[in-house]
C-alpha cells in the first residue's frame, strides 16, 4: 500500500526560492544566467518521476541556443553556488546539476568567520582543497593559465573545472612545478597513451616519492628509467619545440643518432645549436648535419670545434679584396672633342685664344 496525490495536467504550481538568491546573486548575473538557473532549479523541485529533462531541454524551453545554457552552469558553478557532476569522461555536455543550499552555505561561511581566530594558532592538518575560489585566483596567474592550455593540447580537449582543481592540488600538496605537470601529462599520453587524470595523479605521487619535483631531477630520472623518452625530449627541447609529441618517423631518426651512429647527447645537442641558421628548424636539417659528421668521421664536441676553426681560418684565406671599377656605359668609349689635336696644335689654339 502507498499513497499519491494526483497531479494537475497544467503545471500551476509554484516554486519557492531562496532570498539569499535573489537578493546577493542575481544582481551579479545577466538574464540568460538567471533563467537558466531558475528553470533548472523548478526542474529540480519537481517531483513528477514521468519528466525527464536535460540541457538541451532548457535551451529549447528558454529558445536560447546550448552554448548559452552551458556557459550559465559554468557561470554559477564559479559562483559556488551549483556543482557538476559528470556522468562521461569523453562528452563535457553530459553531467548532472546539483543546486547547493544557500542557506547552509550562509551558516558555513559564517561559521568559518567566528572561528577564523580560534583556529589560527592551531596546526594545520591533512591536505590543500582547491576551493572555486582558489580556482578563479589561480587563474589569473599567466603561468598557471599557460599550464591548462598545454595540458588541454595534450588531451585535446578542455580540463573540467574539477579537474582543474585536482591539478592546482598537485602543485600545492607535492610542491610541484607547473612545467612538471605538464611534462607528467605529456608522458602518460606520449608513452603510456592514457588520458586519465587518476592515471596522471598517480605518475605524479610516485614522482614525489622519488624525490622529483623539478624538470632537472625528471630529466636525470628518465635517463636511469626510460632513455628513449627522455632522448626525444631533450632533442626536442633544444629545438625549441615544446611539449609537442614526435612522430614516428621524428623516432625513428633520432634513433638512429643514439643507436646507430653511436652519437652522444651532447654532440646532438651540439647539431641543435645549428637551428637558429634556419627559419625553419626540424629534425631533417639537424639529421643532415649529423650525417655529414658521420661520414667525416667527427665523434665528440672538440672535433666538430676544430672543424668549424678550420673552416672559418679557409674562408679568411680565400675571402680576396674587391676592387671597385667604374662600370662599361656608352659614355665609356666617348672620344672628346680634342682627341683629333696634337700637343702642339693645343698649345698654339690656347695662344691664339688669349
Amino acid at each position: 500500500m502507498h499513497f499519491f496525490k494526483e497531479t494537475t495536467k497544467i503545471d500551476l504550481g509554484d516554486t519557492s526560492v531562496e532570498n539569499i538568491f535573489i537578493n546577493d546573486f542575481m544582481p551579479m548575473a545577466n538574464g540568460t544566467h538567471v533563467k537558466v538557473y531558475l528553470l533548472g532549479y523548478k526542474y529540480a523541485n519537481d517531483r513528477d518521476p514521468s519528466l525527464s529533462v536535460n540541457n538541451q531541454t532548457i535551451g529549447r524551453h528558454l529558445s536560447i541556443p546550448l552554448s548559452d545554457v552551458m556557459d550559465a552552469w559554468d557561470f554559477w558553478e564559479k559562483k559556488g553556488i551549483i556543482k557538476k557532476h559528470f556522468t562521461s569522461d569523453d562528452n563535457p555536455y553530459d553531467f548532472t546539476v546539483e543546486f547547493l543550499s544557500l542557506k547552509q552555505l550562509y551558516i558555513d561561511n559564517n561559521y568559518k568567520a567566528t572561528n577564523s581566530v580560534a583556529e589560527a594558532d592551531e596546526p594545520v592538518s591533512g591536505t590543500y582543497s582547491c576551493s572555486a575560489k582558489d580556482l578563479l585566483e589561480a587563474k589569473k596567474v599567466p603561468e598557471i593559465n599557460d599550464m591548462f592550455y598545454e595540458v588541454n593540447q595534450l588531451l585535446k580537449r578542455s580540463l573540467y573545472p574539477n579537474e582543474m582543481k585536482i591539478v592546482l592540488e598537485w602543485i600545492y600538496n607535492y610542491s610541484m612545478d607547473p612545467d612538471l605537470i605538464i611534462r607528467a601529462f605529456d608522458y602518460c599520453v606520449e608513452k603510456k597513451n592514457i588520458k586519465n587524470i587518476n592515471y596522471v595523479g598517480a605518475v605524479i605521487r610516485n614522482w614525489y616519492d622519488n624525490g622529483i619535483t623539478t624538470g632537472e631531477k625528471l630529466d636525470n630520472y628518465l635517463e636511469q628509467t626510460d632513455t628513449k623518452f627522455s632522448q626525444y625530449k631533450r632533442v626536442f627541447k633544444a629545438l625549441g619545440f615544446g611539449h609537442r609529441p614526435p612522430s614516428e618517423n621524428e623516432k625513428r631518426i633520432m634513433d638512429v643518432w643514439f643507436n646507430e651512429w653511436n652519437f652522444s647527447m651532447e654532440l646532438v645537442l651540439k647539431a641543435c645549436e645549428n637551428s637558429s641558421k634556419t627559419s625553419n628548424p626540424n629534425i631533417n636539417f639537424i639529421n643532415s648535419i649529423l650525417k655529414g659528421w658521420k661520414q667525416d668521421k667527427i665523434n665528440t664536441i672538440d672535433e666538430v670545434n676544430a672543424k668549424e676553426a678550420a673552416h672559418k681560418e679557409k674562408g679568411a684565406v680565400n675571402k680576396a679584396p674587391v676592387k671597385k671599377g667604374f662600370s662599361n656605359n656608352r659614355f665609356h668609349n666617348f672620344k672628346q672633342r680634342t682627341d683629333k689635336y696634337s700637343s702642339d696644335e693645343l698649345e698654339k689654339l690656347v695662344r691664339r685664344k688669349r
